[in-house]
């Protein structure tokens, strides 16, 4: 074989290795790409906990249990706050890569204002990424992907973004308990209420008691302890007024002087539930000072807050704003069940 053509095949064997190593180069570059942008974890069905921390220290995690979501083993979630997170993480996408000359900068961002998420499923990480600020047009969030093998963050951080929403995403990632608990103070049906009674501090002749012998059948006792007669469409109405109370607000570790100022004062109505275990549920309501600027609203000096009131739940252990708007159809006396007027024709 001649040498020029030795030397030909030669540089078409180079050529080739070559191509190959750069194909090779290209397809791995091009995963790699892949995998950082790869946010979203679409079986929320198999996903038992969730951790979230920020810089601030502040720091909570959700789990699944057999009796619903709960927020650091204490508490109930708000099953909206729940939602919204799950279809976030199942549905959040990558919008477009940050600019190469704002790289920098973001990730410095991310450094001290980001918040660590870590997904799980099966008690096994899943996913783990950082959630960052909003973008300038607030359409946007910046998030940053790590990789679960070798524990180290991509290069590259993303604007991320859920298709049909606009808006940012960050305030999805709750990372404080008080933030996440379920506000509900009352919620009870009727097949699972034995008694409900009913005092008025201020009024005693209102006071009343309800005996639920099943949800068809009820007996009504007035103060004096006389039985009454009542209009059952009126009862059944009343006793659905239970389900799904909810505060404004619970304080309990948030307010201790209120707190403790309320507890050395009277309350001016107590309901007692009894449940069908036998379990008694105690809710001591009071007044709330008015704000100052509701008076010169009005033009009425109130002597109480006239929408917001105080309970005291939870065997006393936990304190709440509440509304009227919401809680005040509980307070009513016996002449409520004696139901509609008949009009005569």
């Amino acid at each position: 074989m001649k040498k020029s053509s030795l030397i030909i095949i030669s540089i078409l064997v180079l050529l080739i290795a070559a191509s190959v190593l750069i194909f090779k180069k290209k397809g791995k570059a091009s995963t790699l790409d892949e995998d950082s942008r790869n946010f979203k974890y679409q079986d929320t069905a198999a996903i038992t906990k969730i951790f979230m921390a920020d810089k601030n220290g502040k720091q909570c995690t959700v789990e699944r249990t057999p009796k619903g979501w709960m927020v650091n083993g204490k508490f109930f979630v708000r099953p909206d706050a729940i939602i919204t997170l799950l279809e976030t993480i199942k549905n959040v996408e990558v919008k477009r890569p940050v600019a190469r000359q704002a790289k920098e900068g973001t990730l410095k961002v991310l450094a001290y204002r980001a918040i660590k998420v870590e997904i799980y499923a099966k008690d096994e990480l899943v996913k783990q990424y950082y959630v960052g600020h909003e973008t300038p047009d607030g359409e946007g969030t910046h998030m940053l992907l790590t990789d679960i093998e070798s524990g180290d963050n991509y290069e590259d951080p993303y604007v991320v973004f859920i298709p049909g929403f606009t808006g940012f995403l960050n305030t999805r990632y709750i990372v404080e308990e008080k933030h996440w608990r379920d506000l509900s103070v009352i919620n009870f049906t009727p097949n699972n209420m034995l008694k409900v009674e009913y005092v008025s501090h201020v009024k005693p002749d209102y006071s009343f008691t309800i005996n639920l012998k099943d949800t068809r059948t009820f007996e009504l006792i007035d103060n004096h302890k006389q039985s009454v007669a009542f209009n059952e469409m009126a009862m059944k109405q009343y006793l659905a007024y239970f389900q799904n109370l909810n505060s404004e607000a619970i304080f309990t570790t948030t307010d201790k002087k209120i707190a403790d100022s309320l507890s050395a004062s009277k309350p001016f109505a107590t309901f007692v539930i009894t449940d069908k275990t036998n379990q008694k549920h105690d809710y001591k309501f009071y007044y709330k000072h008015p704000p100052t600027y509701k008076n010169a609203e009005y033009g009425i000096r109130y002597k109480y807050d006239p929408d917001r009131l105080y309970v005291n739940f939870d065997d006393k252990k936990e304190w709440a704003v509440i509304q009227y708007y919401v809680f005040g159809k509980l307070f009513i006396t016996t002449e409520y069940f004696k139901g509609p007027a008949t009009v005569k024709k």
